[in-house]
């Protein structure tokens, strides 16, 4: 089965989402780089991944978390829903670590990356866990611009 993207937190039907069960999905890209210039690789929109595990209505941030539990990043649900995606492969293959895999998240929109605590530090490699949560969840990104 491989690794799989956990999805949880104020959900209805909390999952697990390995390559198979992502490629099930609607809402497929199958390059990424025709949307986000410099980027590879084949996904998922957000909104039918969100779709399967029906949010809560008292869900209001989504939270990117890396497999390692070291970086994440909490952003409001209502200004990702849109141009998030999950990208979970390589042409045919699983993301390779080398891009970011298993699973990267990305937003497409860049200006979406300029408001309301949504910015190019919430484009999350390595990642393990998504969890929906009422208010902010743990966010790791830098406070201070580098």
């Amino acid at each position: 089965m491989g690794q799989a993207l956990e999805v949880g937190g104020q959900v209805q039907q909390p999952g697990a989402f390995d390559f198979e069960a992502l490629a099930q999905l609607s809402g497929q890209i199958e390059e990424i780089s025709a949307l986000v210039p410099g980027r590879s690789g084949g996904g998922v929109r957000l909104a039918p991944l969100l779709a399967a595990v029906r949010p809560r209505p008292e869900a209001t941030h989504l939270t990117v978390e890396s497999s390692d539990g070291s970086f994440c990043a909490s952003v409001p649900l209502s200004e990702v829903v849109g141009s998030g995606v999950v990208l979970y492969r390589l042409g045919s293959q699983a993301l390779p670590t080398q891009q970011g895999g298993p699973f990267r998240f990305l937003i497409t929109d860049a200006q979406t990356c300029a408001t309301g605590g949504v910015d190019l530090c919430a484009n999350v490699k390595f990642v393990g866990r998504i969890v929906l949560s009422a208010g902010p969840g743990r966010d790791t990104r830098p406070t201070e611009p580098r």
